[in-house]
């Protein structure tokens, strides 16, 4: 699956995962809508969750790239199929332990992983001192949510974790 991100640049450069990403040639960093592939786009404004089915849907994986005071709904305007990830905590040092506040890399290892692509999702994470920490502090729904066969699936998954926050 080839990863793709619609980068905006408004965050500190030196804590970018998609920069980070993109310099070892693990991502295409693109800088205009227009510019950015159709794909899968992660979108946590979408109306269906991300589940296996959506393998079908493209080989691209598509996230936006962009400081959370602006992820609002309408920046995500870019062509593709949109699918919200479903509750996962994050384990950078800025988010840490915090529900859906994923970075870049972080929301596309866990697309990778629910679609399937286990590996390629700890090759990513594999370039960041905590990577690894957020497939062990995930690994139950990760596992649970790549099982499923379709987003209704994975949205009665994804009640079960929120129902005990």
């Amino acid at each position: 699956m080839n990863l793709h991100v619609r980068y905006e640049g408004d965050d500190d450069p030196d804590k970018c995962t998609a920069r980070k990403l993109a310099r070892f040639d693990l991502a295409e960093l693109h800088r205009s809508d227009r510019a950015t592939p159709y794909g899968i786009v992660l979108n946590p404004h979408a109306e269906r969750a991300l589940s296996p089915a959506d393998r079908e849907a493209s080989d691209r994986l598509v996230a936006l790239d962009c400081s959370w005071e602006t992820a609002g709904e309408a920046m995500f305007s870019i062509d593709g199929e949109h699918r919200a990830l479903p509750f996962l905590v994050a384990a950078n040092p800025i988010n840490y332990g915090k529900p859906f506040q994923l970075t870049t890399v972080e929301a596309l290892a866990a697309g990778l992983t629910i679609l399937g692509e286990r590996e390629r999702a700890e090759e990513i994470l594999a370039k960041f001192t905590w990577g690894e920490t957020f497939l062990e502090m995930n690994e139950e729904p990760l596992r649970r949510y790549a099982d499923c066969e379709d987003s209704s699936e994975v949205v009665e998954i994804q009640q079960e974790y929120l129902d005990r926050e």
